[in-house]
């Protein structure tokens, strides 16, 4: 599983970043994506919903968001 470690960019950097993630993946494949910054936690799980992707949360802390993500 590729693991996407965006905890040091802030919105809305990590969005574009997961979306051009997502277009290199095969359907089928994973990511895992860290993100720390208040807003990309809330736009890009809503983002995914939106998109219908398949995704999971690993890890929701008060810093940190982790995210598993199914194309």
């Amino acid at each position: 599983m590729i693991i996407i470690d965006l905890t040091q960019y802030r919105c809305p950097l990590p969005l574009v970043k997961v979306k051009l993630a997502l277009k290199q993946l095969a359907i089928g494949e994973c990511i895992r994506v860290v993100l720390s910054d208040r807003g990309s936690r809330q736009d890009v799980p809503r983002y995914l919903k939106k998109a219908g992707f398949c995704h999971a949360v690993v890890e929701d802390s008060d810093t940190i968001l982790s995210i598993t993500v199914t194309k």
